[in-house]
């Protein structure tokens, strides 16, 4: 991936995390702000509640001390103290009373517990009033809640007990207020909000129990659960419902218990409020987030393509440059556009190639005066050999002519020989320097490197085969159907028999010698290797140094030639050896097919070059 699609990413990916995580925090924002509100809804929703709730209960203590001190009442009281009348003809008296007082439940209790008068259940008459204990108790009370048992089923109301107190027999007065819808509708619910009633009647939840509108069955089975828990735990509880698949009807319930006389649970009060509100106000976050991320992705986009334009170009110019360089362009510069960190790398880069090129200079001038050092010291020393006999042979004449003129003929008809073989080697030292020193320029031709590497090998195969010497197996791993390069086939042929030369000479008790070639891109690749002594690390480092050798009469300029071949053609050639495993030499060649008609350089360039 490229520094522009780098630069892309992590634009986009930097808008991405940065509209996702401003996305979460106003969402979470959001949902403690719509709990924070709901809870104190809920709380102002109870309170409401309970002031209702006891504004009820002061409604039905009033009406039942209204009921308990009218004139009615009293001589009800009275009658039943004296004994002068039947209970039964009080048995219709409660019901136009409640109507009177618009209470729902009024019952009239004589000092033994017996239902005197029942509005809501006449056929009570004559029966103990066991649902509350402890009247005279309670005529001091404030209003408590009850279950009230009807004969259509029970009814949870809101009771107060007050007495009539005539002579020591006293008449209590037992009046209600049932708590149904109409006591619920009396309750201010915000928007999104609604309170349900649950009356416990140990049967479990049924929807005739739950008194609100709407309810159904579906909603009261889904509540079992949280009734149940609030039943067994006797304490408020909250729990999230899921009415649909739609997180929109979702809804938080709020369980108060409702508790009796002894504390026993008569009624659950639901308040539940809506999570509408919040999921769309959420999804209009997300539709936000949306709009927004792909607008800043989008925007993403194009400053990161400003940005590549801007930042990457120069980048992009360095590494060109960077390129030519390695392609040995060391007058290749950068222009500097900038005075910031791009800039100032631009410029250094300037710098080096510009102290790369000084230091190129000083070093040719270097090698070329430690080459020519070299070659004048290798040039006495080979010259120097011949020289010593050759004034041995003359002084010798000299001595022979002064003192011995008798045998002068035979002297210098020997010490002749001698001078001639001498100078014979003279002349052959002299023509294997001039050779190398005049080495040609390649004549670039389209050369197939398998034809070359075949050539080679059918050339040395007697000699690979020849019972003088151990034998040696030739071996030939080239690949078909290569693409020819631009080459010299003659020189090439020169410097690949030198390589199988030395590893033939590298294998003298025998061994296998293996040919390769390879090709990879525009480059092709020529292995020579052979199975024989090896050579050493130091060995590898000199080998193709002029006039190195490891060999007893080797001149040291083999390898140098192949090296010089190599090096004229623009390829490279390096060495892999161990010893006592093998040696490998390795050719790279460019295929150079544009070069076909390209200029040549003279003989003093190519050797230069080669050195």
């Amino acid at each position: 991936m490229n520094f522009r699609r780098k630069l892309l990413l992590l634009f986009a990916l930097t808008v991405f995390l940065s509209v996702t995580a401003v996305a979460w925090m106003v969402s979470h924002v959001t949902r403690r702000a719509f709990e924070q509100s709901n809870e104190a809804q809920t709380a102002a929703l109870v309170a409401q509640f309970q002031r209702e709730f006891k504004r009820h209960a002061d409604d039905v203590v009033r009406r039942a001390e209204a009921i308990a001190a009218s004139e009615a009442t009293t001589r009800m009281a009275l009658s039943l103290n004296r004994g002068s009348s039947e209970a039964g003809n009080y048995l219709n008296e409660a019901s136009p009373t409640a109507q009177s007082h618009q209470l729902d439940f009024l019952e009239f209790v004589d000092a033994r517990g017996t239902i005197v008068s029942s509005a809501q259940s006449p056929a009570k008459f004559g029966y103990t009033e066991s649902s509350v204990t402890n009247l005279p108790q309670l005529t001091s009370k404030p209003a408590f809640l009850k279950q009230e048992e009807l004969p259509a089923g029970s009814s949870l109301g809101l009771f107060a007990v007050r007495a009539a107190t005539i002579g020591d027999k006293p008449l209590y007065v037992i009046g209600g207020l049932r708590l149904d819808k109409t006591f619920l509708a009396a309750l201010e619910l915000p928007a999104g909000m609604r309170a349900m009633l649950f009356e416990n009647s140990g049967s479990g939840a049924t929807p005739q129990m739950l008194m609100t509108s709407p309810a159904g069955a579906k909603e009261v089975e889904k509540l079992t659960p949280l009734v149940q828990q609030v039943q067994q735990q006797g304490r408020e509880m909250t729990d999230l419902m899921h009415w649909s698949s739609d997180p929109a009807d979702d809804e938080m319930i709020h369980a108060i218990p409702l508790n009796g006389q002894d504390d026993k649970i008569l009624g659950i009060l639901f308040v539940g409020s809506s999570r509408k509100p919040y999921v769309e106000v959420k999804r209009h976050i997300q539709s936000a987030a949306m709009l927004v991320g792909g607008a800043g992705v989008l925007l993403a986009i194009l400053l990161s393509s400003w940005a590549a334009a801007r930042f990457t170009r120069p980048v992009e110019e360095l590494a060109s440059a960077a390129r030519e360089v390695a392609a040995g362009n060391l007058n290749a510069q950068v222009e500097v556009t900038s005075t910031d960190e791009v800039g100032d790398l631009a410029e250094a880069f300037n710098r080096m190639t510009r102290d790369l090129l000084e230091q190129k200079e000083r070093l040719v001038q270097t090698e070329r005066v430690a080459a020519w050092r070299e070659l004048a010291r290798r040039l006495a020393h080979e010259l120097k050999n011949p020289l010593f006999p050759l004034q041995l042979t003359v002084e010798n004449l000299v001595r022979a002519r002064e003192q011995s003129p008798e045998m002068f003929e035979e002297i210098f008809r020997e010490s002749a020989a001698t001078l001639l073989a001498e100078i014979g080697n003279l002349k052959q030292i002299i023509s294997r320097f001039s050779e190398f020193s005049k080495m040609p320029q390649p004549q670039l031709q389209p050369v197939i490197v398998n034809d070359v590497v075949q050539g080679v090998a059918r050339l040395f195969q007697a000699q690979l085969e020849s019972r003088s010497r151990a034998p040696i197996t030739c071996e030939l791993d080239l690949l078909s159907h290569m693409e020819p390069v631009a080459a010299d086939a003659e020189l090439l042929h020169r410097a690949f028999s030198n390589l199988v030369l030395n590893a033939t000479d590298a294998m003298p008790q025998g061994g296998t010698l293996t040919l390769r070639t390879r090709e990879s891109g525009d480059r092709v690749y020529i292995e020579i290797a052979d199975s024989g002594v090896g050579l050493t690390r130091e060995e590898c480092q000199r080998l193709f140094t002029p006039y190195y050798t490891g060999k007893q009469h080797g001149t040291g300029l083999g390898l140098a030639i192949v090296q010089s071949v190599i090096s004229d053609h623009g390829g490279t050639i390096t060495v892999q050896s161990q010893p006592g495993k093998g040696t490998t030499f390795r050719v790279e060649l460019p295929r150079n097919l544009d070069k076909l008609h390209a200029p040549v350089l003279d003989g003093s360039a190519a050797m230069t070059r080669g050195r």
